[in-house]
């Protein structure tokens, strides 16, 4: 029965990240999603507002690790993990917001391709697609 609720809670948590992702658009400000839509190497950046942007990309980054912690705590129980893991999504974020914050305050086309990818590690949780196989490969190899 342990393991049913485990897997159930993953599975929710897993959920979560999904549900965000599919209401981005309402939940989130972020002028950037309609402009990676499209057709974006050929035109200007869009107008926004550089504070509400930051702190709707910082809620979003926090919501997502929020949920990918708890799918790591669950998926290993392992207090280790779960502390490295929160330091890596520390430092993650103390790395990526300032590289985010230069290119998108001085968008230029030519800096497009940095922009959508250091915006694309902040707003979904690919830290979590990188994390999960490491630890499991990590605990399989202990074994």
């Amino acid at each position: 029965m342990q393991n049913i609720q485990r897997y159930s809670l993953i599975c929710l948590l897993f959920i979560g990240l999904v549900l965000i992702r599919a209401f981005e658009a309402d939940l989130f400000y972020d002028p950037f999603l309609e402009f990676f839509k499209n057709d974006y190497l050929f035109l200007d950046a869009p107008v926004f507002n550089t504070l509400k942007l930051i702190g709707f990309i910082s809620l979003r980054y926090l919501l997502n690790t929020l949920l990918s912690l708890g799918i790591i705590h669950f998926a290993f129980k392992d207090v280790n993990v779960l502390k490295f893991s929160a330091i890596v999504y520390l430092i993650a974020y103390l790395v990526l917001m300032p590289m985010f914050l230069i290119f998108v305050l001085n968008a230029k086309q030519d800096h497009y391709f940095y922009l959508f990818n250091i915006r694309r590690f902040l707003i979904q949780p690919l830290l979590l697609l990188l994390l999960l196989p490491a630890f499991y490969y990590q605990k399989q190899s202990k074994n």
